[in-house]
């Protein structure tokens, strides 16, 4: 039976579709039969990121109406044996989720898969609830900003009063864990990014992982690739080393350090 993840956070940009794709990406790299499925109706970013926006035909609306079949709309990953990608429309607004349509196809799913990967759409509205509300287990992507903080905060709200977890007496809540994306060690020093410490004393919830501001993070999505994939980006080892902790591996956490600006932009920061 299949683990159900959400990958949400109330604030947009945080990076949740790239995390989605790199902890989908690296728990199929660990042998995990691992589809991603994208909640942002309207907005669909997640095939980009992905790789395989050209090999969409149907979508998780067109399934939910009966439109076509779950199978026909799965996009299986080129690159690894393991992953699969249910993409969403991009021509439907949000009001074409339902509850009762989003647990058939999860419930068909769980007969499947290992691990499904919901990743939410910005807000903390409809399509955000349905990505969250059968959730096993949820990961509240941060940035180290005071507005993202206060917005995850919510989220951890909503995680523990507006899920089907929640609402069953006698369940287990939703296990939701902090992921920290886009840190920058020179501009916590600096003062202008929150420190590690300070954001979990204010979501009280288990540090997953902590993934350093790097370029090869855009690289890889406007390439169509996730970042687990490039073994080379600091970033890559991170998302790995959170994907261990995720399942159930002791890893220490250790900041990765950022990347280091090129010989010519340094010279033209000085020059500025």
């Amino acid at each position: 039976m299949a683990k159900i993840i959400v990958v949400t956070s109330g604030k947009g940009g945080v990076g949740k579709t790239t995390s989605s794709a790199a902890i989908g990406a690296g728990l199929a790299l660990r042998g995990h039969k691992t589809v991603v499925i994208d909640f942002d109706v309207g907005l669909r970013n997640l095939d980009m990121i992905m790789g395989c926006e050209r090999r969409v035909v149907f979508d998780f609306i067109n399934v939910i109406q009966g439109d076509a079949k779950l199978k026909q709309a799965l996009i299986k990953d080129r690159r690894n044996e393991n992953l699969w990608v249910l993409p969403t429309s991009q021509t439907r607004d949000k009001d074409a989720l339902t509850r009762d349509g989003v647990k058939q196809v999860l419930d068909e799913l769980r007969e499947d898969f290992d691990y499904i990967v919901c990743d939410s759409p910005a807000g903390i509205e409809r399509g955000a609830h349905l990505a969250m509300y059968y959730a096993d287990e949820a990961i509240v992507v941060t940035n180290p900003e005071v507005s993202s903080v206060r917005d995850s905060d919510r989220v951890l709200g909503l995680l523990n009063s507006k899920t089907d977890r929640a609402e069953k007496s006698g369940t287990e809540p939703v296990k939701a864990h902090l992921l920290l994306t886009r840190y920058d060690m020179a501009r916590v020093n600096k003062g202008e990014m929150m420190k590690v410490e300070d954001i979990l004393e204010i979501l009280a919830i288990p540090l997953l992982g902590i993934i350093p501001e790097s370029t090869t993070v855009l690289k890889a999505s406007n390439v169509g690739m996730p970042v687990v994939f490039d073994e080379k980006s600091p970033a890559s080892k991170a998302y790995g080393d959170a994907v261990s902790r995720l399942i159930g591996e002791q890893i220490e956490i250790q900041l990765q350090p950022a990347e280091r600006p090129s010989l010519f932009k340094r010279l033209m920061g000085r020059t500025a």
